[in-house]
């Protein structure tokens, strides 16, 4: 695991700055605090920081072939790569190191482009090729690794593993993106493509992007899709047999490491399954890292406890406070965007505490996703069979008349909060699973803005970052095209982004064996049935568990990774949020309507409203303004 950084000259063979490219790479020292490298030649800079896992005495980067014609920096693991190398070694290619990063330099001279097929693990990676005169720059199948990358205003292509590296360049154009507002204030993130920079792209997951000089810069091009195909007869006993094979399969690569490794143990599903399998692979115990909450109705330590205790792991816990808010200007410059998720505080603590105690760490991440565990899955079903009762052009005037009568009840029973559900059914189902997933809804978002951004948006909607997804998804399933949309926008632009930087933070790699691509592959083949049976999410991922986990593990309601933000902004975080809210820098951006700010404001601090997640997202943006 590490950080990269790179400038390549678009418009000639000039000589990169030093001084650059050493400042691109100091500002990610946090990813990769072992080592340090550089290459530069003319119209070229490579950086790299890093994290030592594997081959620790010669996996040093940048890393060059055998005559130092291709030159590749790497954030990541490619887990297969001991496979991959008698196989090129069979192909006249002589190694010099024991890396899975020599691993791609030769496998770009053996296929080419292609390489990326070939390679089954988290990576992002840029490479230079002297005698093709070609850069090829590539991100894994799920954006587990990330990518920034810029064509700055003098002519150079620059690249990084994180957008701090970018904004180390005098040319990259930071002007505020209103699309990425936009979609920011929707999703809680901003959704790839984009960065919150005009200037300034993430590479999508699954994408590479090939340069020849001479040529303009082009677009990225997809190498790998998920598809799902739920017609796919399968009884359960197999299923549950396949799926315990291929866990074990996915989590035996990525126990390869030369440094002290562990897991996350939340208590929940997920990250049990994988502590499981772990312990049925190692002949040593398992370290197991957990966070427990001093507030019992969001603390979940006794049933992670109780996993520790059946595999009688190594178990290390902290406690952290129910006023745990001091980390808000710490996050705004981790993740140098906005980013929204209040669940990246807990991640922040817990990766804190493992890396006291190893350097790697197996977590449950993609559960939810692949095996269908969310609650909103359910939900958006039920609304389904609704919506199927009824032509739209029905619905939409039926269900929108009684959404706008019935009252906003936060402070009710979920089972008479019908608002939501009725906006829903009076909606088509990608609208109305990007409704549910807003964190300001349609109506919210409008008050919010200033006719300005609103001009500026063009009539854009953040709901094409849905659409986009959607139209490709080549499926008829409702529940697999919802999952489709969510590993293509929540998994990358949420989770693995949160994930990452809370990890990088503070030098630990984390592995993410739920989302190896030949798992999900075969999970995406799973028919509705397996996923999602009656109210029973991730259904055949937990009756394969039973033979691994008590019941009351795997069939618990499930809590999530949240905090107290609602008694935080009536509380001790008050003054914070009305700084933010009321204060300058929002103002100042011309983006917001403050009379509806204040109110706003004013409705949560009464207790008339919960606008918990949306005034969070104020608070966040406002913190990130605070960096520039």
């Amino acid at each position: 695991m590490c950080g990269i950084a790179g400038l390549f000259d678009l418009k000639g063979r000039r000589d990169p700055d030093r001084a650059l490219i050493s400042r691109m790479n100091d500002i990610q020292f946090h990813r990769g605090p072992d080592e340090a490298g550089l290459h530069l030649e003319p119209g070229v800079a490579l950086a790299h920081r890093r994290l030592s896992i594997i081959d620790l005495a010669t996996g040093q980067q940048p890393l060059f072939n055998e005559d130092h014609s291709v030159v590749v920096v790497f954030n990541g693991e490619i887990y297969n790569y001991q496979e991959l190398i008698p196989e090129l070694q069979a192909l006249g290619h002589v190694f010099r190191t024991k890396s899975d990063t020599e691993v791609i330099v030769h496998a770009w001279e053996a296929w080419g482009e292609a390489c990326v097929e070939r390679f089954r693990g988290m990576f992002a990676f840029a490479l230079w090729d002297r005698n093709r005169e070609t850069v090829f720059m590539a991100r894994d199948r799920l954006g587990v690794k990330p990518m920034f990358y810029a064509e700055l205003a003098d002519g150079w292509l620059a690249f990084g593993s994180e957008l701090k590296t970018l904004t180390q360049c005098a040319g990259l154009d930071r002007r505020l993106d209103p699309h990425a507002v936009e979609e920011y204030f929707a999703l809680g993130y901003v959704a790839d493509p984009r960065s919150i920079y005009l200037g300034a792209k993430k590479l999508p997951a699954a994408h590479s992007l090939c340069w020849r000089r001479g040529e303009s810069l082009p677009q990225p091009k997809r190498y790998w899709d998920l598809h799902f195909q739920s017609h796919h007869s399968i009884g359960l006993t197999e299923a549950m047999e396949e799926l315990d094979a291929r866990l074990a399969e996915s989590i035996r690569l990525r126990m390869i490491a030369e440094v002290p490794l562990g897991a996350f143990l939340s208590g929940g599903v997920d990250s049990s399954v994988v502590v499981a399998h772990m312990a049925r692979q190692s002949a040593a115990p398992v370290n197991t890292c957990s966070i427990a909450f001093d507030d019992p109705a969001f603390n979940e330590s006794a049933f992670a406890q109780q996993v520790a205790d059946r595999y009688k792991t190594n178990h290390f816990v902290e406690t952290v406070t129910s006023d745990d808010y001091d980390l808000i200007d710490t996050l705004a410059a981790l993740y140098d965007e906005p980013y929204a998720d209040s669940s990246a505080i807990p991640t922040y603590r817990v990766c804190q505490l493992a890396r006291k105690h190893v350097t790697v760490a197996l977590s449950g991440d993609g559960g939810d996703e692949f095996f269908g565990g969310y609650r909103r899955y359910r939900l958006h079903m039920m609304e389904e069979r609704a919506r199927g009762m009824l032509p739209l052009w029905l619905r939409r005037p039926m269900f929108g008349a009684m959404a706008r009568l019935y009252p906003k009840a936060d402070w009710a029973p979920r089972m008479f909060r019908a608002k939501t559900t009725f906006q829903g059914i009076a909606r088509d189902s990608v609208s109305a699973y990007f409704h549910s997933m807003s964190v300001l809804r349609d109506a919210e978002r409008s008050a919010l803005y200033s006719d300005r951004l609103r001009s500026q948006l063009g009539g854009y909607h953040a709901q094409e970052a849905f659409n986009i997804h959607a139209a490709r998804a080549q499926t008829d399933d409702p529940l697999a095209l919802i999952q489709y949309i969510d590993i293509n926008t929540w998994l990358v632009g949420d989770i693995n982004t949160k994930v990452d930087r809370a990890s990088m933070a503070h030098a630990l790699e984390v592995r993410e064996p739920l989302m190896d691509h030949k798992l999900v592959e075969w999970a995406a083949t799973l028919p509705q049935s397996l996923r999602i049976k009656g109210q029973e999410g991730k259904y055949l991922l937990k009756r394969a568990a039973e033979p691994l986990l008590p019941h009351d593990i795997l069939y618990r309601p499930k809590m999530g990774f949240s905090v107290p933000l609602a008694r935080w902004f009536r509380g001790p975080l008050k003054d914070r949020v009305r700084s933010a809210l009321t204060g300058e820098r929002l103002l100042d951006t011309g983006f917001f309507d403050h009379k509806n700010l204040r109110s706003m404001l004013e409705a949560h601090e009464s207790g008339l409203r919960d606008f918990s997640a949306p005034i969070w997202s104020l608070v966040m943006f406002d913190a990130f303004l605070g960096l520039k």
